[in-house]
C-alpha cells in the first residue's frame, strides 16, 4: 500500500483507521496515504462509504465503486465492520491497539453512543491521535446540526461573497468546504504525529476551517469594519485585475502593481490610458474599473486568451487563460509535473484505465502517490481481521 521511496513516504510507519464517509474525512486520509501511511477504511457491511454509490458513472456506482469514491480512496485497505455488534466492536478495538490514528466524521456524540468514544479508545491506546471532523465542531450551539458542503459554504459566508452584484449568492463550483476541512485535518494529524508523548483529540470544524481561509474577506471586517462586497471576477484591491473577454476565451489579468499596469498598456498599444485622469492613479482605476474594462477588452479582442497569455507573462504582466477542467488536466504542464497518475486497467473508467490525482506536493523532486487503486468493499477483511479473530477465538 505504501511507496518504496522513504523520502516521499515520511508516514510509512503510521497506521490510520479511516472511519469517514464521502469527502472531508476520506480526502484527509487520502493525503496521509499518499505520504506513506497505511490507511484502513472501516466500512458498513454490504454498503460501505456512501461515496461508493455517487458519481457520474451509474455502472460504477451500481458496482459500489462510484467515481466519488475513487477520487479520494486510492491505496487504502477496506474492512467491513458492524460497529453496533459485539464482534464488530471487539475487532475495531483490536485494530485501534495497533493503530496510530483514528479519523471519524460522524455527528458529535455518535462514537460515544456506539460505546467507542474518545475516553475508551485512549484507554486502549495511550498515545492515540483521534481526529473528529464535523460541520460545526464538537461543542457549541450548532454542534448537532447536519452538515454538507453547501450548508457550510452558506454558513461560513463563502456564498455571500461569491457571484456578481446581480447574481449572488453562489456556491463555489466544487466542495471547497469539505476539501478545506480535510486538508485542515491532515495538517493537524501530521502535527500531532510529530510528538507522541500523549494522546490527542483533534476537533476539526469545517465551518471554522473554511472561515480561517477567507483571509482578507474576514479581516477587512474584523480590522477595518468594512464588509466584503460581491464583485464577481474582479480583484477588490486593484484594477485592472480580473477576467477579461478576448477574441477567443476569457483571460485573467492581475496588473496589481504600477509597473504591471504600465507594461500592459504599452503592449496593448494604449499608452494613452497611462495619462488619462480616470486611470492615472491606483484608486482612480479602482473607482472606474468598469469603463477601464471596456477599454482593455476592446484591445484584447484582437487575439485569443492563449495568445495574450503567451505575450503578457514574459513582460511581467501576470496573465492566464481561464481553462476548463479537462483542459488543465490535459496540459503539458501537469503532464510534466506528474500530478495525474495512471493506476492501470479499470473496467468502467474512461478509456478502460483509471487515472487519479496524486499528492499536490513534491518532496525532494518526487511526488508522493499511493501504489494501489481504491479498494473493493471489504477486500482486506481477512488480511486485517483473519489472524486477530483466530487469536481471540483461541483465548
Amino acid at each position: 500500500m505504501t511507496q518504496d521511496n522513504k523520502a516521499t513516504s515520511p508516514l510509512s510507519d503510521v497506521r490510520v483507521l479511516d472511519m469517514t464517509n464521502v469527502l472531508a474525512g476520506p480526502f484527509a486520509c487520502q493525503q496521509l496515504a499518499h505520504l506513506g501511511a497505511e490507511v484502513i477504511k472501516i466500512e458498513i457491511p454490504g454498503r460501505g462509504d456512501l461515496a461508493r454509490q455517487l458519481g457520474a458513472s451509474r455502472a460504477l456506482s451500481a458496482d459500489l465503486m462510484g467515481v466519488s469514491f475513487l477520487a479520494q480512496n486510492a491505496g487504502k485497505g477496506s474492512v467491513e465492520l458492524d460497529l453496533k455488534s459485539a464482534e464488530g466492536k471487539v475487532d475495531f478495538l483490536t485494530l485501534v491497539e495497533t493503530s496510530d490514528v483514528v479519523v471519524e466524521n460522524f455527528r458529535p456524540g455518535v462514537m460515544d453512543r456506539l460505546g467507542l468514544g474518545w475516553e475508551l479508545l485512549r484507554a486502549r491506546k495511550a498515545d492515540l491521535i483521534y481526529c473528529a471532523i464535523s460541520g460545526f465542531g464538537q461543542t457549541g450551539p450548532w454542534a448537532k446540526r447536519p452538515a454538507y458542503d453547501q450548508i457550510i459554504q452558506g454558513a461560513a459566508g463563502v456564498m455571500a461573497v461569491t457571484g456578481t452584484p446581480t447574481v449572488n449568492p453562489l456556491r463555489v463550483g466544487f466542495p471547497v468546504a469539505d476539501t478545506i476541512g480535510g486538508l485542515t485535518a491532515a495538517m493537524s494529524i501530521c502535527a500531532a504525529l510529530a510528538d507522541r508523548s500523549e494522546a490527542r483529540f483533534i476537533d476539526v470544524s469545517m465551518l471554522e476551517a473554511t472561515v480561517a481561509t477567507m483571509g482578507w474577506a474576514v479581516s477587512n471586517w474584523l480590522v477595518a469594519g468594512v464588509p466584503p462586497a460581491v464583485i464577481g471576477n474582479e480583484n477588490m484591491t486593484a484594477a485592472p485585475s480580473g477576467a477579461f473577454r478576448t477574441g477567443d476565451g476569457l483571460l485573467n489579468i492581475a496588473a496589481n502593481e504600477s509597473r504591471q499596469w504600465e507594461a500592459l498598456c504599452r503592449h496593448l498599444g494604449r499608452e494613452d490610458l497611462l495619462s488619462h485622469p480616470d486611470y492615472s492613479q491606483r484608486d482612480d482605476r479602482k473607482a472606474n474599473r468598469e469603463a477601464l474594462r471596456a477599454e482593455i477588452e476592446a484591445a484584447l479582442a484582437a487575439k485569443s486568451a492563449r495568445q495574450w497569455e503567451s505575450e503578457l507573462n514574459p513582460l511581467g504582466v501576470p496573465a492566464g487563460a481561464v481553462l476548463k477542467v479537462e483542459e488543465v488536466l490535459a496540459s503539458d504542464h501537469l503532464s510534466e509535473r506528474g500530478l495525474v497518475r495512471d493506476f492501470g486497467a479499470f473496467e468502467g473508467a474512461r478509456g478502460g484505465r483509471l487515472s487519479l490525482v496524486a499528492s499536490p506536493v513534491k518532496i525532494n523532486g518526487e511526488r508522493p502517490c499511493v501504489a494501489a487503486p481504491p479498494p473493493r468493499l471489504g477486500q482486506d477483511g481477512d488480511r486485517y481481521l483473519g489472524q486477530q479473530r483466530k487469536v481471540v477465538g483461541d483465548d
